[in-house]
């Protein structure tokens, strides 16, 4: 019985991670298809590139929404498996089954579930990520400090138990921003409201 509830949690964040809210938001107020614009994101900074900040803020905020609902969903339903969740809804994030596991990358998703896993962890992610872009306006090299610093947090803050999971994630994230790496390493990677 128990395996069974943890398969149906790891389902159950799976399918809320993977409700691609960029492109069912500018497909519905017609932006055109997300995945012919700009980097083919289905993410917020993409979504910011039809020119619709008002559609940009809502798919950040949803994105970040259904990470955080899939934790708290679980911790309702089965406590313990809160760990689990966040990295199934993650996932369905960057490979949801809808488009074919082309998805986004999972950053403000990743707030979502640190928020949900426990709320200083999620406070200081938002810290980093929000002042990295600041900073900078370079969306990805926020994205990119913030995921490194959720594990970190988790230690710091009291949580360890769900260091281990938010590293997994960041790893996961790193990874499927590799072309922005490469663009960051070259000085070519685009500022936000820059043409390029």
């Amino acid at each position: 019985m128990a395996f069974a509830y943890l398969i149906g949690i790891v389902a159950l964040a799976y399918l809320l991670g993977s409700v691609p809210f960029g492109l069912l938001l500018t497909s519905f107020y017609g932006a055109g298809d997300l995945r012919s614009i700009g980097s083919g994101n289905i993410g917020a900074t993409n979504v910011l590139r039809t020119g619709r900040k008002g559609l940009a803020a809502a798919t950040l905020l949803l994105d970040l929404a259904k990470g955080a609902a899939a934790v708290i969903l679980a911790r309702q339903l089965f406590l313990g498996t809160e760990a689990l969740a966040a990295f199934a809804a993650v996932i369905g994030h960057c490979f949801p089954v809808w488009l074919r596991f082309n998805g986004g990358k999972g950053v403000a998703t990743t707030m979502g579930v640190a928020l949900g896993l426990a709320w200083p962890i999620g406070l200081a992610y938002a810290v980093v990520w929000l002042g990295m872009l600041a900073a900078t306006r370079i969306s990805s090299l926020g994205g990119l400090c913030a995921v490194i610093a959720a594990p970190i947090a988790a230690k710091v803050l009291g949580y360890p138990a769900y260091a281990p999971v938010l590293a997994a994630i960041a790893l996961l994230v790193i990874w499927l921003h590799r072309a922005n790496i490469a663009r960051l390493r070259a000085g070519t990677e685009p500022r936000i409201g820059s043409k390029g």
